[in-house]
Protein backbone atom coordinates (compact mmCIF):
# COMPACT_ATOMS: atom_id res chain seq x y z
CA UNK A 1 0.00 0.00 0.00
CA UNK A 2 1.05 3.60 -0.73
CA UNK A 3 3.29 5.16 2.48
CA UNK A 4 1.93 3.30 5.58
CA UNK A 5 1.38 4.89 8.53
CA UNK A 6 1.61 2.99 11.71
CA UNK A 7 -1.77 1.15 12.46
CA UNK A 8 -1.80 2.89 15.86
CA UNK A 9 -2.90 5.93 14.67
CA UNK A 10 -5.65 4.47 12.81
CA UNK A 11 -6.76 2.75 15.77
CA UNK A 12 -6.80 6.33 18.27
CA UNK A 13 -8.32 7.84 15.84
CA UNK A 14 -11.33 5.27 15.93
CA UNK A 15 -11.35 4.60 19.50
CA UNK A 16 -11.88 8.67 19.24
CA UNK A 17 -8.72 9.69 21.13
CA UNK A 18 -6.59 12.65 20.50
CA UNK A 19 -3.69 11.88 18.65
CA UNK A 20 -0.10 13.31 19.19
CA UNK A 21 1.53 16.57 16.96
CA UNK A 22 4.32 14.14 16.01
CA UNK A 23 1.10 11.74 14.49
CA UNK A 24 -0.70 14.53 12.86
CA UNK A 25 2.43 15.92 11.28
CA UNK A 26 3.50 12.14 9.85
CA UNK A 27 0.07 12.15 8.26
CA UNK A 28 0.25 15.82 6.85
CA UNK A 29 3.39 14.28 5.35
CA UNK A 30 2.21 11.85 3.85
CA UNK A 31 -0.63 13.44 2.83
CA UNK A 32 1.56 16.03 0.49
CA UNK A 33 3.69 12.83 -0.70
CA UNK A 34 0.73 11.85 -1.96
CA UNK A 35 -1.01 14.92 -3.69
CA UNK A 36 -0.76 14.02 -7.38
CA UNK A 37 -4.34 12.68 -7.12
CA UNK A 38 -7.06 13.82 -8.51
CA UNK A 39 -9.43 14.41 -5.41
CA UNK A 40 -6.37 16.35 -4.20
CA UNK A 41 -7.16 18.68 -7.77
CA UNK A 42 -7.90 21.68 -5.89
CA UNK A 43 -6.45 21.73 -2.32
CA UNK A 44 -2.94 23.65 -2.24
CA UNK A 45 -0.78 20.54 -0.07
CA UNK A 46 1.43 22.91 1.03
CA UNK A 47 -0.90 25.14 2.93
CA UNK A 48 -1.32 23.94 6.84
CA UNK A 49 -4.68 25.55 7.06
CA UNK A 50 -5.77 22.55 3.97
CA UNK A 51 -3.69 19.68 5.51
CA UNK A 52 -5.18 20.07 9.11
CA UNK A 53 -8.83 19.78 7.74
CA UNK A 54 -8.23 17.06 5.41
CA UNK A 55 -7.18 15.12 8.39
CA UNK A 56 -9.70 16.24 10.75
CA UNK A 57 -12.31 15.55 7.96
CA UNK A 58 -11.12 12.16 7.16
CA UNK A 59 -10.64 11.22 11.11
CA UNK A 60 -13.90 11.93 11.47
CA UNK A 61 -15.52 9.73 8.93
CA UNK A 62 -12.94 7.33 9.23
CA UNK A 63 -13.90 7.14 13.02
CA UNK A 64 -17.98 6.70 12.07
CA UNK A 65 -17.75 4.03 9.68
CA UNK A 66 -15.32 1.87 10.51
CA UNK A 67 -17.49 -0.61 12.53
CA UNK A 68 -20.16 -0.20 9.68
CA UNK A 69 -17.36 -1.57 7.26
CA UNK A 70 -16.17 -3.78 8.84
CA UNK A 71 -19.59 -5.62 9.13
CA UNK A 72 -20.57 -5.08 5.41
CA UNK A 73 -17.41 -6.73 4.56
CA UNK A 74 -18.11 -9.50 6.77
CA UNK A 75 -21.73 -9.61 5.47
CA UNK A 76 -20.30 -10.17 1.51
CA UNK A 77 -18.17 -12.86 2.98
CA UNK A 78 -15.17 -10.03 1.28
CA UNK A 79 -11.91 -11.34 4.09
CA UNK A 80 -9.50 -8.57 4.40
CA UNK A 81 -6.99 -8.43 7.61
CA UNK A 82 -8.78 -5.28 9.52
CA UNK A 83 -5.71 -3.76 11.05
CA UNK A 84 -3.16 -4.37 8.12
CA UNK A 85 -5.21 -3.77 5.22
CA UNK A 86 -8.53 -2.08 5.94
CA UNK A 87 -7.02 1.11 7.60
CA UNK A 88 -4.67 1.98 5.03
CA UNK A 89 -7.35 0.92 2.16
CA UNK A 90 -9.62 3.28 4.12
CA UNK A 91 -7.31 6.14 4.76
CA UNK A 92 -5.49 6.34 1.22
CA UNK A 93 -8.05 5.31 -1.26
CA UNK A 94 -12.11 4.81 -0.05
CA UNK A 95 -12.82 7.71 2.03
CA UNK A 96 -10.71 10.47 -0.17
CA UNK A 97 -12.65 8.62 -3.14
CA UNK A 98 -16.28 9.24 -1.60
CA UNK A 99 -15.55 12.68 -0.73
CA UNK A 100 -14.16 13.33 -3.97
CA UNK A 101 -17.33 12.29 -5.36
CA UNK A 102 -19.51 13.76 -3.25
CA UNK A 103 -17.74 17.28 -3.80
CA UNK A 104 -17.77 16.59 -7.28
CA UNK A 105 -21.91 16.02 -7.20
CA UNK A 106 -22.18 18.99 -5.44
CA UNK A 107 -20.16 21.17 -7.76
CA UNK A 108 -22.32 19.44 -10.95
CA UNK A 109 -25.31 19.83 -9.29
CA UNK A 110 -26.95 16.74 -11.30
CA UNK A 111 -25.90 13.28 -10.90
CA UNK A 112 -22.82 12.49 -11.18
CA UNK A 113 -21.84 9.84 -13.19
CA UNK A 114 -18.35 7.73 -12.21
CA UNK A 115 -16.90 5.17 -14.32
CA UNK A 116 -14.66 2.65 -13.66
CA UNK A 117 -13.05 0.02 -15.50
CA UNK A 118 -10.96 -2.87 -13.93
CA UNK A 119 -11.19 -6.84 -14.85
CA UNK A 120 -11.71 -9.65 -12.04
CA UNK A 121 -9.69 -9.35 -8.77
CA UNK A 122 -8.89 -5.44 -9.11
CA UNK A 123 -11.69 -4.89 -6.70
CA UNK A 124 -14.37 -3.65 -8.30
CA UNK A 125 -17.23 -5.38 -6.30
CA UNK A 126 -15.67 -4.35 -3.03
CA UNK A 127 -15.21 -0.89 -4.08
CA UNK A 128 -18.77 -0.59 -5.01
CA UNK A 129 -19.97 -2.23 -1.75
CA UNK A 130 -17.62 0.27 0.54
CA UNK A 131 -18.82 3.19 -1.56
CA UNK A 132 -22.33 2.49 -0.39
CA UNK A 133 -21.73 2.95 2.78
CA UNK A 134 -19.40 6.12 2.92
CA UNK A 135 -21.21 7.78 0.31
CA UNK A 136 -24.83 7.49 2.64
CA UNK A 137 -22.40 8.90 5.81
CA UNK A 138 -21.57 11.65 3.65
CA UNK A 139 -25.48 12.01 2.47
CA UNK A 140 -25.90 10.66 -0.88
CA UNK A 141 -27.40 8.70 -2.50
CA UNK A 142 -25.95 5.48 -4.42
CA UNK A 143 -26.31 3.02 -7.20
CA UNK A 144 -23.98 1.05 -9.13
CA UNK A 145 -24.56 -0.66 -12.55
CA UNK A 146 -22.41 -3.08 -13.79
CA UNK A 147 -21.51 -3.22 -18.14
CA UNK A 148 -23.00 -6.77 -17.39
CA UNK A 149 -26.70 -5.14 -16.75
CA UNK A 150 -26.47 -3.96 -20.13
CA UNK A 151 -26.00 -7.42 -22.30
CA UNK A 152 -28.43 -8.36 -25.14
CA UNK A 153 -30.88 -10.87 -24.30
CA UNK A 154 -29.72 -14.36 -24.09
CA UNK A 155 -31.85 -14.79 -28.04
CA UNK A 156 -30.29 -11.47 -29.48
CA UNK A 157 -26.79 -13.37 -28.49
CA UNK A 158 -27.93 -16.40 -29.85
CA UNK A 159 -28.60 -14.94 -33.26
CA UNK A 160 -25.51 -12.60 -33.00
CA UNK A 161 -23.15 -15.53 -32.18
CA UNK A 162 -25.41 -17.51 -35.60
CA UNK A 163 -23.53 -14.10 -38.14
CA UNK A 164 -20.37 -14.31 -35.81
CA UNK A 165 -19.34 -17.96 -34.79
CA UNK A 166 -16.06 -15.99 -33.19
CA UNK A 167 -18.18 -14.47 -30.43
CA UNK A 168 -17.77 -17.72 -28.42
CA UNK A 169 -18.89 -16.41 -24.87
CA UNK A 170 -20.33 -12.93 -24.06
CA UNK A 171 -18.15 -10.04 -23.31
CA UNK A 172 -16.70 -8.61 -25.83
CA UNK A 173 -17.88 -5.18 -27.96
CA UNK A 174 -21.00 -6.13 -29.78
CA UNK A 175 -22.87 -8.23 -26.86
CA UNK A 176 -24.65 -5.05 -25.10
CA UNK A 177 -27.50 -3.04 -25.81
CA UNK A 178 -25.58 0.29 -26.42
CA UNK A 179 -28.67 2.10 -26.17
CA UNK A 180 -30.42 0.94 -23.89
CA UNK A 181 -27.16 1.89 -21.63
CA UNK A 182 -27.83 5.56 -22.94
CA UNK A 183 -31.31 5.55 -22.17
CA UNK A 184 -30.95 4.34 -18.60
CA UNK A 185 -27.90 6.74 -18.54
CA UNK A 186 -29.40 9.90 -19.62
CA UNK A 187 -32.65 9.10 -17.37
CA UNK A 188 -30.86 9.38 -14.33
CA UNK A 189 -28.26 11.92 -15.23
CA UNK A 190 -31.21 14.11 -16.01
CA UNK A 191 -33.60 12.55 -13.31
CA UNK A 192 -33.99 16.53 -11.18
CA UNK A 193 -36.17 17.25 -13.98
CA UNK A 194 -38.75 14.55 -12.93
CA UNK A 195 -37.85 12.98 -9.37
CA UNK A 196 -41.07 11.19 -9.14
CA UNK A 197 -40.47 9.11 -12.47
CA UNK A 198 -39.35 5.23 -11.75
CA UNK A 199 -36.58 4.13 -13.72
CA UNK A 200 -35.92 0.52 -15.07
CA UNK A 201 -32.41 -0.39 -13.86
CA UNK A 202 -31.20 -3.33 -16.20
CA UNK A 203 -30.36 -6.14 -14.66
CA UNK A 204 -28.16 -9.48 -15.62
CA UNK A 205 -28.62 -12.87 -14.40
CA UNK A 206 -25.20 -15.36 -15.04
CA UNK A 207 -26.69 -18.16 -14.21
CA UNK A 208 -29.59 -18.31 -16.58
CA UNK A 209 -29.78 -20.36 -19.34
CA UNK A 210 -26.68 -22.91 -17.95
CA UNK A 211 -24.49 -20.11 -17.65
CA UNK A 212 -25.39 -18.17 -20.81
CA UNK A 213 -27.00 -15.57 -18.93
CA UNK A 214 -30.35 -13.62 -19.52
CA UNK A 215 -31.83 -10.52 -18.40
CA UNK A 216 -34.28 -10.61 -15.50
CA UNK A 217 -36.37 -8.16 -13.43
CA UNK A 218 -34.66 -4.87 -13.57
CA UNK A 219 -34.58 -2.79 -10.30
CA UNK A 220 -36.69 0.58 -9.93
CA UNK A 221 -34.86 3.65 -8.79
CA UNK A 222 -36.17 7.06 -8.56
CA UNK A 223 -33.10 8.84 -7.88
CA UNK A 224 -29.42 8.76 -6.77
CA UNK A 225 -26.83 11.21 -6.89
CA UNK A 226 -23.59 9.60 -7.62
CA UNK A 227 -23.58 6.14 -10.25
CA UNK A 228 -20.62 4.20 -10.41
CA UNK A 229 -21.29 2.91 -13.92
CA UNK A 230 -18.48 -0.86 -13.70
CA UNK A 231 -17.28 -3.12 -16.27
CA UNK A 232 -14.05 -4.60 -17.79
CA UNK A 233 -13.65 -2.54 -21.20
CA UNK A 234 -15.71 0.48 -19.68
CA UNK A 235 -13.97 4.11 -20.81
CA UNK A 236 -11.72 1.90 -23.85
CA UNK A 237 -11.27 3.88 -26.99
CA UNK A 238 -10.86 2.10 -30.37
CA UNK A 239 -7.32 2.23 -31.05
CA UNK A 240 -5.46 3.17 -34.74
CA UNK A 241 -5.79 -0.20 -37.40
CA UNK A 242 -1.70 0.17 -37.56
CA UNK A 243 -1.55 -1.55 -33.53
CA UNK A 244 -2.79 -4.19 -35.11
CA UNK A 245 -0.01 -4.84 -37.41
CA UNK A 246 2.24 -7.91 -35.28
CA UNK A 247 1.05 -10.85 -33.52
CA UNK A 248 0.18 -10.09 -29.64
CA UNK A 249 0.53 -13.20 -27.40
CA UNK A 250 -2.38 -14.94 -27.17
CA UNK A 251 -3.48 -13.43 -30.91
CA UNK A 252 -1.63 -15.90 -32.79
CA UNK A 253 -3.52 -16.71 -35.85
CA UNK A 254 -4.95 -14.84 -38.69
CA UNK A 255 -8.45 -15.39 -37.27
CA UNK A 256 -7.26 -14.34 -33.98
CA UNK A 257 -6.13 -11.02 -35.72
CA UNK A 258 -9.66 -11.03 -37.41
CA UNK A 259 -11.68 -11.08 -33.93
CA UNK A 260 -9.11 -8.29 -32.78
CA UNK A 261 -9.75 -5.87 -35.12
CA UNK A 262 -13.84 -6.65 -35.46
CA UNK A 263 -13.57 -5.83 -31.29
CA UNK A 264 -11.83 -2.68 -31.82
CA UNK A 265 -14.27 -1.17 -34.32
CA UNK A 266 -16.86 -2.75 -32.83
CA UNK A 267 -15.80 -0.33 -29.58
CA UNK A 268 -16.66 2.61 -31.99
CA UNK A 269 -20.47 1.95 -31.40
CA UNK A 270 -19.50 2.46 -27.39
CA UNK A 271 -18.25 6.27 -27.64
CA UNK A 272 -21.68 7.58 -27.40
CA UNK A 273 -22.19 6.14 -23.89
CA UNK A 274 -18.81 7.00 -22.70
CA UNK A 275 -19.69 10.59 -23.08
CA UNK A 276 -21.86 10.01 -20.03
CA UNK A 277 -19.04 9.71 -17.93
CA UNK A 278 -17.93 12.69 -15.89
CA UNK A 279 -14.93 10.84 -14.80
CA UNK A 280 -13.15 7.55 -15.42
CA UNK A 281 -11.20 5.49 -13.03
CA UNK A 282 -9.29 2.77 -13.54
CA UNK A 283 -7.85 -0.11 -11.53
CA UNK A 284 -5.10 -1.84 -13.49
CA UNK A 285 -3.51 -4.56 -12.09
CA UNK A 286 0.36 -4.60 -12.45
CA UNK A 287 1.09 -7.10 -14.73
CA UNK A 288 -2.23 -8.03 -16.74
CA UNK A 289 -1.93 -11.69 -16.42
CA UNK A 290 -2.65 -11.19 -12.47
CA UNK A 291 -5.97 -11.77 -13.76
CA UNK A 292 -5.69 -15.26 -15.10
CA UNK A 293 -4.08 -16.07 -11.83
CA UNK A 294 -6.74 -14.51 -9.75
CA UNK A 295 -9.38 -16.31 -11.74
CA UNK A 296 -7.88 -19.75 -11.42
CA UNK A 297 -7.70 -19.16 -8.06
CA UNK A 298 -11.55 -18.15 -7.83
CA UNK A 299 -12.28 -21.22 -9.62
CA UNK A 300 -10.63 -23.38 -6.81
CA UNK A 301 -12.43 -21.96 -3.63
CA UNK A 302 -15.44 -22.25 -5.57
CA UNK A 303 -13.99 -26.70 -6.20
CA UNK A 304 -13.14 -26.66 -2.53
CA UNK A 305 -16.65 -25.44 -1.53
CA UNK A 306 -18.29 -28.53 -3.68
CA UNK A 307 -19.24 -25.92 -6.17
CA UNK A 308 -19.26 -26.60 -10.27
CA UNK A 309 -15.61 -25.04 -11.70
CA UNK A 310 -13.89 -24.26 -14.77
CA UNK A 311 -11.19 -26.37 -14.88
CA UNK A 312 -7.46 -24.59 -15.19
CA UNK A 313 -7.48 -25.27 -18.82
CA UNK A 314 -10.82 -23.93 -19.87
CA UNK A 315 -10.01 -20.72 -17.24
CA UNK A 316 -6.73 -20.11 -19.34
CA UNK A 317 -8.97 -20.50 -22.12
CA UNK A 318 -11.71 -18.04 -21.10
CA UNK A 319 -9.67 -15.54 -20.34
CA UNK A 320 -7.76 -15.66 -22.91
CA UNK A 321 -10.45 -14.87 -25.20
CA UNK A 322 -11.27 -11.47 -23.49
CA UNK A 323 -7.54 -11.01 -24.53
CA UNK A 324 -7.93 -11.55 -28.07
CA UNK A 325 -10.71 -9.39 -27.89
CA UNK A 326 -9.42 -6.29 -26.38
CA UNK A 327 -5.74 -7.39 -25.36
CA UNK A 328 -4.35 -5.01 -21.71
CA UNK A 329 -0.99 -4.40 -23.34
CA UNK A 330 -2.43 -2.34 -26.73
CA UNK A 331 -5.73 -0.97 -24.81
CA UNK A 332 -5.07 -0.03 -21.22
CA UNK A 333 -1.77 2.35 -22.23
CA UNK A 334 -3.26 4.72 -24.07
CA UNK A 335 -6.03 4.97 -21.02
CA UNK A 336 -3.49 5.27 -18.40
CA UNK A 337 -0.61 6.70 -19.57
CA UNK A 338 0.59 9.48 -16.79
CA UNK A 339 3.34 10.29 -19.88
CA UNK A 340 0.34 11.19 -22.57
CA UNK A 341 -1.55 14.05 -23.16
CA UNK A 342 -4.58 11.94 -24.55
CA UNK A 343 -4.80 9.72 -21.14
CA UNK A 344 -8.83 9.18 -20.84
CA UNK A 345 -8.33 8.25 -17.25
CA UNK A 346 -9.13 10.55 -14.49
CA UNK A 347 -7.74 8.41 -11.36
CA UNK A 348 -5.36 5.38 -11.91
CA UNK A 349 -5.18 2.77 -9.06
CA UNK A 350 -2.28 0.09 -9.54
CA UNK A 351 -3.34 -3.60 -8.06
CA UNK A 352 -0.84 -5.54 -6.83
CA UNK A 353 -0.53 -9.37 -6.95
CA UNK A 354 -2.46 -9.62 -3.74
CA UNK A 355 -5.56 -7.54 -5.03
CA UNK A 356 -3.61 -4.56 -2.64
CA UNK A 357 -3.68 -1.06 -4.34
CA UNK A 358 0.14 0.44 -4.61
CA UNK A 359 -0.12 3.33 -6.29
CA UNK A 360 -2.86 5.88 -6.86
CA UNK A 361 -2.31 8.79 -9.75
CA UNK A 362 -4.24 11.08 -11.94
CA UNK A 363 -2.67 11.39 -15.23
CA UNK A 364 -4.11 14.72 -16.02
CA UNK A 365 -2.25 15.83 -12.96
CA UNK A 366 0.92 14.43 -13.57
CA UNK A 367 1.50 14.75 -17.48
CA UNK A 368 3.80 17.71 -18.56
CA UNK A 369 4.84 18.63 -21.90
CA UNK A 370 8.32 17.79 -22.64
Amino acid sequence: MIENIPIRIFELIVQGDRISNLDRQLLADNLRKNSDCFWSANIDTTECPAIEAIIDQRSHLLQLVYPEILQTLALHNIQLDPPSVIFPLLWHYWLPLAQSLANQQEKIGRTFIQGLLGGQGTGKTTLGIVLNVLLRHLGKTFLSISLDDLYKTHSDRQKLRDRHPDLIWRGPPSTHDVDLGIQVLQQLRDRQLNQSQPIAIPRFDKSLHSGAGDRTEPEISYSADIILFEGWFVGMRPLPISEFQNFVPPILSEGDLKFAIACNANLYNYLPLWQYLDRLMVLVPEDYTYSLQWRIEAEHKLIALGKTGMSDREITEFVEYFWKALHPQLFMPPVIDRHSAKSCADLVVEISRSHVPTRIYSPARTYTKK
